[in-house]
């Protein structure tokens, strides 16, 4: 019975992702976003909390995250649809943490992959990718899967000229090793608090990289 149950959840869950992915689509023919996030629950959550409209917001920013995507969704994603018609100025992709069946290799490879067809579809936008956060109360293989991915990201990210990583996954791990609830309620998702600790280094990031183009961050409002 509970297979039959698992089975119907992943059903509703895959037609909830499809209408979501359209909306998606249809808002990128109306709007003109600057700030484009991309990616899985980490990404769609920070919408609801107050620090997206205090600081993300007036960057003229959507927010193209669903809960539960891992890179190859997110892949699809942005294949079929999910840049057409918009030129943002910064893509920020936040991703991989749901690659359960996945090397570090793999999961870097993936968010590489999303990041190269950015760079070939968007050759003028930057992209900013948010390192994997630490997974789980205390240190366990899961953390360092992806402390493994960051890493590898470290690398790989630099060479193709307009990418970079952005890891502050070191703010969330006390010295004894552990992660605070106050700032993951489930040692996987963010509190306002913890989002907040990935949203002031993120905004400063994005503000250094709009104001050094500023000429052609909104070109509607040039006379």
């Amino acid at each position: 019975m509970w297979r039959i149950l698992l089975s119907i959840k992943s059903h509703i869950n895959l037609c909830l992702n499809d209408v979501t992915h359209t909306r998606f689509v249809q808002e990128c023919k109306d709007a003109e976003p600057d700030v484009l996030f991309v990616g899985d629950s980490m990404v769609q959550l920070m919408q609801h909390y107050e620090i997206w409209r205090e600081l993300f917001s007036p960057l003229h920013a959507l927010n193209f995250g669903i809960g539960g995507d891992t890179t190859c969704n997110v892949l699809w994603r942005l294949q079929n649809g999910e840049l057409e018609n918009i030129r943002p100025k910064v893509v920020v992709v936040w991703v991989g943490t749901n690659n359960h069946e996945h090397t570090a290799e793999q999961v870097a490879g993936g968010v590489l992959a999303i990041a190269q067809l950015l760079t070939t579809r968007l050759a003028k936008t930057k992209i900013v990718v948010l390192g994997l956060l630490p997974r789980g109360e205390r240190p366990n293989p899961l953390r360092e899967k992806n402390a493994a991915v960051n890493g590898l990201l470290r690398s790989w990210l630099p060479r193709l000229g307009q990418a970079q990583l952005l890891d502050v996954g070191a703010e969330f791990v006390h010295s004894d090793g552990a992660v605070s609830p106050q700032d993951m309620f489930d040692f996987l998702h963010l509190t306002p608090s913890g989002y907040r600790a990935v949203a002031k280094p993120l905004c400063d990031l994005l503000l250094q990289i709009l104001e050094e183009t500023p000429e052609e961050r909104r070109p509607s409002l040039v006379v």
